[in-house]
């Protein structure tokens, strides 16, 4: 391998590694909806050059965590009702489509594993009395899961993909209240069930419910924040 294609190999890592540490920071609040970018600080912060954080904030803003405007910089995106809106009414077709065909297309172990990564998540409700149910990414997310599931590489790649981290930027900002972790796990548990059973049909119902049960969620407690900072506000 030449000298370039190594340089340009470890470049590609280190901006995947810096992306994934700010992609963390930014669904978790730690980088505010709305905030100013400062690249030289970034790059300061996490130890690395102007090449790699370019390549870094190229990923975030394919992932939709971030607007870049020419001669202004990069802005973290501020989530909004109409986005929120719409985003959860394709989750709720594709996902529901993705559920009926996880049905089918697992296998076995699949589904076994499936049923034993909500296990775990029970565990970690249990442990925090019922006040958190923040799924990580990836293989540890249930709904990741069942859109790999579906052996559909169309809707991995628009389920998995392009809308994957915005949408978990919401669920995490906005999905917290005192009841919702029990009933998300007991929808989650009965999806499981359905795709279990192989009834693609029940899954999809299932998953569509559960979509537009947590878009109302999320927006009863954007409204509700947003009339304690209006109530804030002199």
């Amino acid at each position: 391998m030449c000298r370039q294609s190594i340089m340009q190999e470890e470049i590609t890592t280190l901006a995947k590694q810096v992306c994934e540490r700010i992609v963390k920071d930014i669904i978790t609040g730690t980088i505010a909806q709305g905030q100013k970018l400062n690249e030289p600080e970034l790059a300061r912060i996490h130890g690395i050059s102007r090449g790699p954080l370019r390549e870094a904030m190229s990923r975030l803003e394919s992932m939709r965590l971030i607007i870049r405007t020419p001669n202004v910089g990069a802005r973290v995106v501020k989530l909004s009702y109409q986005e929120l809106l719409e985003i959860y009414q394709i989750r709720e077709s594709l996902e529901g489509l993705a559920a009926k065909l996880a049905a089918q297309a697992m296998s076995s172990a699949e589904k076994s594993n499936l049923r034993l990564l909500l296990n775990s998540h029970r565990k970690h409700i249990l442990d925090t009395q019922g006040q958190s149910y923040f799924q990580q990414e990836g293989d540890v997310d249930f709904h990741y899961c069942i859109v790999h599931g579906s052996k559909n590489k169309r809707l991995i790649d628009m389920l998995a993909g392009d809308l994957y981290q915005l949408v978990r930027m919401y669920r995490y900002q906005f999905s917290v209240s005192s009841n919702r972790p029990q009933q998300a796990l007991k929808e989650h548990d009965q999806i499981c069930s359905a795709i279990e059973e192989g009834d693609g049909e029940l899954a999809e119902w299932l998953m569509k419910r559960h979509i537009n049960n947590a878009r109302k969620n999320i927006m009863q407690r954007m409204q509700t924040q947003s009339t304690t900072q209006d109530g804030n506000n002199p």
